[in-house]
């Protein structure tokens, strides 16, 4: 809402601005400062709601010991009484890769395109890389539900950033993707050649990371008011696993259908981490920072949703 200083009657005033007339020479400073004003106050607005949002995806920085307590407990909790503990973070990639090899390469007889890539190790390799890259997606978004749901507690007895949730999730899923990554850089030098563009994975991995941050956000939010979206969630996933190139080349489709699988996001980082691993290139920029921009957008979306719907969780839980 626009206020006009005392010394000017508003009628007279609003009549000006909405006219475009000017009165003489005091009408018009009056109308400049009056502009002035407003885009002032409309850039400090703006400004504010930057700040509020940045601070959300800064929240591991300003909660650090918080972070990182939360995130070793929920490592140590999901392997705390098994037999052997952690290793199941090593062996279950490797049982899944496996399986999926040994389906699809050793009875589909599927075989990456290219002259290096004709052997069933070189299929398994790759198959690898795209897995390490689904399975951070995967599991993220499908914990991302029931993130504010499980933890009541939180919600109404403690002083809780419960944003922080979000990036607690992710966190945890990342340790799971360098246990992969490791996994699949010790095999890549055995079995094939390194490149050193390999050492750019972590650039290569960085945009999904708003663009996951954004989406918990989202879909924590709205799974505290409707409890089906997480196994909603699970079908999409699964349906996701097969309209990502994992089992596939992008480059062995018809121009038409690459153009839809290029508009998943997880595309771009599953064939750029096969091509700093395996073809010693480097990112394509143009969709590198395309992807990054859609994943600040949907971590600002995310943001914005979050902190409108946050304060009627404790209601409904």
């Amino acid at each position: 809402m626009i206020r006009f200083p005392p010394s000017i009657p508003e009628g007279r005033a609003r009549a000006m601005v909405l006219s475009g007339k000017k009165g003489g020479p005091k009408d018009g400073v009056f109308t400049r400062r009056l502009s002035a004003r407003c885009a002032g106050e409309g850039f400090s607005l703006m400004r504010n709601i930057m700040r509020q949002y940045f601070s959300l995806l800064a929240s591991p920085i300003k909660y650090k010991t918080l972070f990182l307590q939360f995130v070793k407990r929920d490592i140590s909790g999901r392997y705390k009484g098994s037999l052997i503990g952690i290793a199941w973070a090593f062996i279950t990639p490797l049982l899944t890769l496996g399986v999926y090899t040994f389906v699809f390469a050793g009875i589909f007889k599927m075989r990456w395109p290219g002259e290096l890539a004709s052997g069933n190790g070189a299929y398994a390799l790759r198959l690898f890389a795209g897995l390490v890259v689904f399975n951070l997606f995967s599991e993220v978004v499908s914990r991302a539900s029931s993130l504010i749901v499980e933890q009541p507690n939180l919600v109404k007895k403690v002083v809780f950033p419960l944003e922080l949730l979000g990036h607690i999730s992710i966190g945890v899923s990342l340790f799971h993707f360098l246990v992969g990554s490791g996994m699949l850089f010790v095999c890549t030098i055995f079995f094939e050649s390194f490149h050193y563009s390999a050492l750019l994975f972590p650039l290569v991995i960085l945009p999904l990371i708003p663009l996951l941050l954004g989406l918990t956000w989202i879909l924590s939010a709205i799974g505290v008011y409707f409890r089906d979206l997480g196994q909603a969630l699970v079908l999409l996933v699964n349906l996701l696993l097969f309209l990502s190139p994992v089992f596939y080349s992008t480059s062995t489709l018809s121009p038409e259908l690459q153009f839809w699988i290029g508009l998943n996001p997880l595309t771009q980082p599953i064939e750029n981490m096969r091509n700093v691993l395996f073809a010693g290139l480097m990112p394509d920029l143009m969709s590198w920072f395309g992807s990054l921009f859609l994943g600040l957008a949907v971590a600002m979306a995310g943001a914005w949703m979050f902190t409108k719907t946050r304060d009627g969780f404790a209601d409904v839980l």
